[in-house]
């Protein structure tokens, strides 16, 4: 069994269609179509159950909007921790260097 979804065509809002369609999905045509196959179960009935939860899903996946990354800084601490190791690193190969008299 085959259910057909047409994105463009729902009643969905316009910008959960948007993420839809934005989806790199091999089951959405090139017309906006989303066809989900359902054929685990024994019945139709619990073939096309299975499929519309599956749509749901796919619906729910994309219903809330991404949160937005803000850039952080990082601190001051961090940047010095960062700098000791870097340096205590520097200290041990120096001392790897062949022996000087």
């Amino acid at each position: 069994m085959h259910l057909r979804y047409d994105i463009p065509a729902s009643s969905l809002p316009a910008d959960v269609k948007e993420r839809l369609l934005a989806l790199r999905d091999s089951r959405i045509t090139q017309e906006g179509v989303l066809v989900l196959k359902a054929q685990q179960h024994r019945t139709q009935e619990m073939n096309r159950a299975d499929a519309l939860a599956r749509l749901q899903a796919v619906i729910d996946g994309v219903a809330t909007p991404p949160r937005v990354r803000r850039a952080t800084k990082p601190t001051y601490g961090s940047k010095q921790r960062r700098l000791e190791g870097k340096s205590q690193r520097s200290q041990i190969k120096s001392s790897r260097g062949p022996v000087r008299d």
